[in-house]
């Protein structure tokens, strides 16, 4: 979920706007937690690289057979 849509419980306001001091720490932690190694990457890729590094171990799997 992102944190766009998200509304604070504190004051009642969307917690992108930032209005309160909870606001703001939510958003703050909610944007480190989004800084990951697989943060940027899109779903398709990532499902894309699994296909890959999967057939990669088929392949040299069937080659030490």
């Amino acid at each position: 979920m992102t944190y766009d849509r998200l509304v604070c419980a504190n004051c009642a306001a969307p917690v992108t706007e930032g209005r309160c001091p909870v606001c703001r720490a939510s958003r703050e932690r909610m944007r480190e937690q989004g800084q990951g190694l697989f943060a940027g990457i899109s779903p398709v890729a990532l499902a894309a690289l699994l296909v890959v590094l999967l057939t990669a171990l088929a392949l040299l799997a069937h080659q030490t057979v």
